[in-house]
């Protein structure tokens, strides 16, 4: 059976993904089109629902649950991994809430956390989540919203960072960070579903076990990323978490979903909008 797969180039998604792709190990019979994409073309993919399994923003999958269903294997999802606000020198929250900020897109995970945080600010400016850094140099912007490998980089090139968005969604919670999953349409099978599940939780196993094997895939798509930038990525957002959400997982993203509710950021979701165990 062939299925359509969405996810992004980033380190962390091309290292969890290389194994099914690539014919190391069984995928039960499945093969895979795959649509390599910044997340937030992805998100804007899933919206338009012509993409079976996709990599996803927790915040867009919010907005989702009526058509999407999350898989146990795959999440991004972590503690100190979470997107940082930064600017070429500190400011107060008034100045924060005042400022042009560049986000990485309205529906990534990183805006929602930042509108939780900030619900006064509205001058949001969607950028490509490469571009925010230098938008920030260039004064084009005040301040910009960082994810991915960024993160490691912003202070060599000047930045400061204001906020870390992962340190105020877990001093509140207690619980991991939630960033994206990967989710397959609900009108696919069940027992599809659960396929898919197994051998994504397979990919991300082999994977652990066997990295020197899936780097090359890792590197091919890692724009000229230096290699220790590139492992630091993958340690941040490939957890235990990624192999399987498991109870505390789980719970975050529920705890996501209800703030957003509350705070009114989403209007309604699905209570159940994992995949059925198998």
């Amino acid at each position: 059976m062939r299925l359509s797969l969405g996810f992004s180039p980033c380190p962390n998604d091309t290292f969890i993904f290389d194994a099914m792709l690539h014919g190391r190990i069984d995928t039960e019979g499945l093969d895979f089109e795959v649509f390599m994409e910044d997340v937030e073309a992805l998100n804007r993919r899933a919206f338009a629902g012509d993409i079976a399994v996709t990599k996803l923003s927790y915040h867009a999958f919010a907005h989702l649950t009526h058509r999407y269903a999350l898989l146990h294997a795959g999440s991004a999802l972590g503690n100190n991994c979470g997107p940082l606000l930064v600017a070429r020198a500190p400011m107060t929250d008034q100045q924060i809430n005042a400022a042009a900020i560049a986000i990485p897109g309205k529906m990534t995970t990183a805006h929602l956390l930042f509108s939780l945080a900030y619900p006064f600010a509205s001058d949001k400016r969607e950028t490509l989540f490469s571009a925010i850094e230098d938008a920030v140099l260039d004064g084009k912007v005040d301040a910009g919203l960082i994810i991915h490998e960024n993160r490691f980089t912003y202070a060599q090139k000047g930045l400061v960072k204001l906020i870390d968005l992962g340190e105020y969604w877990e001093s509140g919670t207690g619980l991991p960070i939630p960033l994206g999953g990967i989710v397959v349409r609900r009108d696919i099978p069940e027992a599809i579903q659960q396929k898919i599940n197994r051998v994504l939780r397979r990919s991300v196993e082999y994977a652990f076990a066997h990295p020197a094997e899936v780097m090359p895939f890792v590197r091919q798509h890692a724009q000229s990323m230096d290699d220790a930038v590139m492992q630091a990525h993958i340690d941040l957002y490939v957890t235990d978490y990624t192999v399987d959400l498991g109870e505390k997982g789980r719970a975050a993203v529920q705890q996501l979903f209800r703030i957003a509710l509350e705070k009114g950021v989403i209007s309604t979701y699905e209570k159940n909008f994992f995949i059925n165990a198998a």
